[in-house]
């Protein structure tokens, strides 16, 4: 098992967060992300939601930390480039907790980790969400680790309750900034607001948080990855996106199966030789 990312992996994730912007694919198993890896992508993430469906469950917290973390260091092992693993909220309800978890994604070779400020309830509290992100911090090495502050602001409301149609966009804006620029100072070196759709409200963002801002394709919004990066984005990731997507085309194959038998859904898929050679060693 790997014992912590090579140096030039590292460098070379944290290189692509200064420069002008950069697409970042979630895979979901070892064989997607070799084939992310082969299209060219120079960094690949992990999608939690992505590794619960192939286990059969849904996403939210139904797989335990150890579990997730097998599936992630398959993933490691799988390719060359930089992977960045997708940890949730942390597993665990203290800061402690979290650091322990970060700690074992580093041993395991990721280089570096998204970590999301709610659970189940809401929102954590602003102070304790700045606790778990400086816990996290001090478990990875800052020069060879990326930490991915992920805030839920725009899921939750910006008091954590949902069925709160009282709570105005600019409040929701207003308390994702600043636990944006608490995280910043906690020691996170990106900033991962899913769920915004407004392509201003994302211009308003990336002007006003300090530093490199992740937005989520294809989950609220559908913006295109140039138009993101004109707004001001430096990293956009998909989330588990291409995991349904490649879902959707096993049910249809399935159901055209079931229904005609036909086999239409082969047309254009890759052949199996083509598919050996990619991902032979």
């Amino acid at each position: 098992m790997p014992s912590g990312a090579p140096d030039h992996k590292a460098a070379t994730f944290r290189a692509l967060h200064a420069g002008p912007g950069f697409v970042l694919p979630n895979a979901w198993d070892a064989g997607s992300a070799r084939i992310l890896e082969e299209v060219g992508f120079p960094a690949i993430a992990t999608t939690s939601a992505g590794i619960a469906w192939s286990c059969g469950v849904p996403d939210g917290g139904a797989l335990d930390r150890d579990t997730m973390l097998r599936h992630v260091g398959r993933i490691v092992a799988a390719v060359d480039v930089p992977v960045t693993a997708d940890l949730e909220a942390g597993y665990g309800e203290t800061a402690q907790d979290v650091a322990r978890t970060v700690a074992q994604a580093v041993e395991l070779g990721v280089v570096g980790a998204n970590l999301e400020d709610a659970r189940a309830g809401g929102l954590f509290g602003i102070d304790e969400a700045t606790d778990r992100i400086a816990a996290a911090r001090a478990a990875a090495p800052t020069a060879t680790f990326v930490l991915n502050a992920r805030t839920d602001t725009y899921f939750t409301g910006a008091t954590g309750d949902r069925s709160d149609e009282a709570i105005s966009d600019e409040a929701i804006f207003d308390e994702t900034v600043e636990r944006a620029v608490r995280f910043v100072e906690a020691g996170a070196d990106c900033v991962f607001v899913p769920g915004v759709v407004e392509a201003d409200t994302i211009r308003r963002l990336a002007a006003a948080i300090p530093g490199p801002l992740n937005v989520v394709a294809g989950l609220a919004n559908t913006i295109d990855a140039p138009t993101l990066f004109s707004l001001g984005v430096t990293r956009v990731s998909l989330g588990g996106s291409l995991a349904r997507a490649a879902l959707s085309t096993l049910e249809r194959a399935g159901r055209e199966l079931l229904d005609t038998g036909t086999l239409t859904f082969l047309d254009g898929v890759i052949g199996y030789a083509d598919l050996q050679r990619r991902l032979g060693s």
